[in-house]
């Protein structure tokens, strides 16, 4: 193997891991944007003028999670195809802690907009993109006996969810914070230098 091919190599698998931060932050934006107005919308008065487009948002917004989500998941799946190519994980206690941790909160980015959705339904209302008129069909039928269940299941899907990633932040604060001082000491280097 030749120099040029060891460093496309090193290239390319740090481009498809790139990919996969990119995909991890850019979904973080979008979960913390979700519970942002899903906690706002729960107190929103009926008569409010705005309250029906911010419903809207909030559900395209769930759709477009799950649709990065299943990008996320394609990208991921190169990344451990290439890392665990020549050798496997040796199974010990810590990696099986975090492989279980990871894969718990992959399960919650889609069982909670897929709870979304089934509340949607059940109070049969539509799911319409971003005012486009193109409108998701019905995955589950209008129920208004399991709508208040559904309700529910949403809200206590997703303060579970949110608590599961105040834990990943917690666990990962060493991790964010060399980010973080990494990036300051950046900016500050190209404030200087201009």
């Amino acid at each position: 193997m030749t120099v040029a091919q060891i460093e496309e190599k090193k290239a390319k698998k740090k481009s498809v891991a790139q990919n996969l931060w990119f995909l991890h932050w850019l979904m973080a934006a979008f979960f913390l944007l979700l519970f942002a107005t899903g906690a706002y919308m729960t107190d929103l008065p009926k008569k409010v003028s705005y309250g029906e487009s911010l419903y809207e948002f909030h559900k395209t917004l769930g759709v477009v999670v799950m649709s990065v989500l299943l990008a996320r998941i394609v990208v991921l799946l190169l990344v451990i195809q290439h890392k665990y190519r020549r050798r496997l994980p040796k199974l010990r206690g810590e990696w099986l802690k975090t492989f279980a941790f990871h894969t718990s909160l992959y399960l919650f980015m889609v069982v909670v907009p897929l709870s979304g959705y089934f509340c949607s339904n059940s109070y049969g209302y539509d799911v319409v993109i971003f005012g486009t008129g193109i409108t998701l069909p019905d995955i589950f039928p209008e129920n208004k006996e399991v709508a208040e269940f559904s309700k529910s299941l949403h809200f206590w899907l997703a303060y579970t969810f949110l608590g599961a990633i105040a834990l990943h932040a917690i666990d990962q604060w060493k991790y964010l914070r060399s980010q973080m001082r990494r990036f300051y000491t950046a900016v500050k280097g190209d404030i200087s230098s201009s």
